[in-house]
């Protein structure tokens, strides 16, 4: 496996949390490209050009980009928006874009319909281009999620695992979860959290709280994961020494289980 971080978890300019996830020695970074000078729409080839030099001088690729709008996929201007962030994921070189896409459910209804209709042709525009449009656990149990998956029968929309939202708002058992979802998973979130509430939730450092880390990345080796371990730290006063914690705490755990640690 390889580790990984959010370089916006650093809360510093673009240029400075690349520099800073190269010195705690992680081969890999997601960033977010929704807005800002980051936007789709924003990426010049000039852009894309001065990001690749400062990505190849640090040593780091990308594990996936974040394309996370804020929209679920019941709204109709995700599928242009998100294709157009998997255009430019691909010319960086990365071809994992994850996003949220709405709570599933079990039941059919109209929004279930035109979210399983976004769904596809998202799927059908990633595959097409070699990528894969990865959508995060959380909202739904892992088996909601794998249903609403099998039901597409299209390759392009795989999962972005992350195990503390599983935890945090699912309820739901992220070891198990692997072995659900073992078939579509293609990048994971480094993420820890305490279920407070039927609907609240404390996000803590790795290790720190309901994921069975042992277990989970036993489960993962145990399935044939070898993608990344991206840390994400979403809160927290001092997210940086909190982001070198997490980086410890997984190569620890990875050498304790005796899974490689891919640099």
């Amino acid at each position: 496996m390889k580790i990984g971080l959010i370089s916006d978890s650093f809360r510093i300019g673009f240029a400075d949390s690349i520099k800073a996830a190269s010195d705690l020695g992680v081969s890999g970074v997601q960033k977010y490209m929704t807005e800002g000078e980051f936007a789709a729409e924003n990426m010049t080839t000039a852009k894309i050009n001065e990001i690749k030099d400062i990505m190849s001088s640090n040593g780091l690729v990308f594990s996936a980009i974040c394309g996370d709008f804020g929209l679920d996929f019941d709204n109709s201007t995700v599928v242009d928006k998100s294709k157009r962030i998997l255009e430019k994921a691909k010319e960086l070189g990365c071809n994992i874009v994850t996003t949220h896409i709405g709570h599933l459910f079990e039941t059919e209804d109209k929004r279930m319909e035109i979210m399983r209709k976004n769904a596809l042709e998202l799927a059908v525009y990633a595959d097409s281009i070699g990528s894969y449009f990865a959508a995060e656990t959380g909202t739904e149990k892992a088996p909601v999620m794998k249903a609403f998956l099998d039901s597409l029968g299209a390759k392009g929309l795989r999962v972005n695992y992350d195990p503390a939202n599983l935890v945090m708002v699912a309820a739901d058992d992220p070891v198990q979860g692997v072995y659900v979802l073992k078939d579509y998973i293609v990048h994971t979130h480094a993420k820890d959290g305490i279920r407070t509430g039927e609907k609240s939730w404390l996000e803590v450092p790795l290790g720190k709280g309901g994921v069975d880390w042992d277990k989970y990345l036993a489960a993962l080796n145990d399935v044939g994961y070898k993608g990344y371990l991206t840390i994400e730290r979403e809160v927290g006063e001092s997210p940086a020494v909190d982001i070198k914690m997490a980086v410890d705490f997984l190569k620890e755990k990875l050498s304790a289980l005796k899974i490689v640690l891919e640099k």
